[in-house]
């Protein structure tokens, strides 16, 4: 096997591990959510499929694949169609950049654990999830649902409004390890993490986030007291299936990346890298699960308020003071 042909077969191989594994993650993230949300509320949750309820998520995908795949008849169809791949593929995207653990050594020849390591890796993740942002907006359009128009309305302004308090929290990551590439961030924190020096942009960029992923208590766009499912609403099958996989790769993704930003990436004593990075991220995405079971729903003005006059000029103010803290110590 030529030089060429190994780094291909290489690539290959950890493309489709690293595929398979957030496919699998999300799917069982599902299950954990319900079984996490069941001993809060002191109930059982799912314990029929398989051992101790395991196989709950392959009872689920043969349900959804078989179940009638409606689509109302005055909807939009090459919308409605295209909306759930919107959800779910940008997610699946922003993976490529982060990376997960240290450099190998297979065959003679360096791997490094990331799918490819762009010099504007954040750039990169920023530009993906403005792109999420439609399959919201077309989801509710598409349908002809005032229901399910007034979730992709509110999911539109929501994932706009936070996107903007996002981005400007990692202004400070960038201009400490002076880089856009994901694995400069991570090697920047070799020895301290950037939620030492930057606690106030981690908690930004936290809140962001779970708005990001329409999580409680920023899950407006669903609101099912309200909205009946909000921009989902005449969504059926598998095409129902893929707004919660998007949602759900969505929550590893970024539970990766604030791991990434600003707990030292894979950095961590004794454990494998690979070890600590999986540690992290799924640390995220029990946070997540741990706030929908514990808060409450925000009204929508206490949702704006939030993004706009709080998050957004604090996040200004940490930059400016962060420059000034790195001009004082040049």
């Amino acid at each position: 096997m030529t030089a060429s042909s190994l780094d291909i077969a290489l690539f290959s191989a950890k493309l489709g591990v690293v595929f398979f594994v957030i496919l699998t993650l999300a799917a069982y993230l599902v299950f954990a959510e319900r079984k996490i949300l069941a001993w809060i509320q002191d109930r059982k949750g799912p314990n029929r499929v398989g051992p101790f309820g395991l196989l709950q998520p392959l009872a689920d995908l043969i349900k959804l694949l078989t179940k009638e795949d409606f689509v109302p008849a005055s909807a939009d169809k090459w919308l409605f169609y295209l909306a759930p791949a919107m959800a779910a593929i940008p997610a699946i995207l922003i993976f490529a950049v982060i990376p997960f653990g240290a450099t190998l050594t297979i065959f003679g020849r360096p791997l490094p654990l990331v799918v490819t390591d762009l010099n504007v890796g954040l750039l990169f993740f920023l530009a993906l999830s403005s792109i999420a942002v439609y399959g919201v907006a077309l989801g509710g359009w598409a349908s002809n649902s005032k229901y399910a128009l007034l979730g992709g309305i509110r999911g539109l302004a929501q994932m706009i409004s936070y996107e903007l308090s996002m981005g400007l929290s990692l202004v400070p990551v960038v201009m400490l390890a002076r880089s856009f590439s994901l694995t400069d961030i991570v090697a920047a924190q070799a020895s301290v993490p950037f939620v030492v020096y930057q606690p106030l942009a981690f908690i930004i960029f936290l809140v962001s986030i779970t708005a990001e992923c329409k999580r409680i208590p920023f899950d407006l766009p669903e609101a099912e007291g309200e909205l009946v499912a909000g921009f989902h609403a005449e969504y059926s099958g598998m095409r129902f299936g893929l707004f919660f996989v998007g949602e759900y790769i969505n929550i590893i993704v970024l539970g990766g990346l604030a791991a990434t930003f600003f707990l030292g990436g894979w950095h961590g004593p004794l454990l494998p890298p690979v070890v600590w990075f999986s540690v992290k991220t799924l640390a995220f995405a029990f946070f997540f699960i741990w706030m929908r079971g514990t808060l409450p729903r925000l009204r929508y003005d206490q949702l704006m308020h939030l993004g706009w006059k709080l998050l957004t000029p604090l996040a200004l103010i940490n930059i400016l003071v962060t420059g000034w803290w790195l001009a004082l110590n040049r």
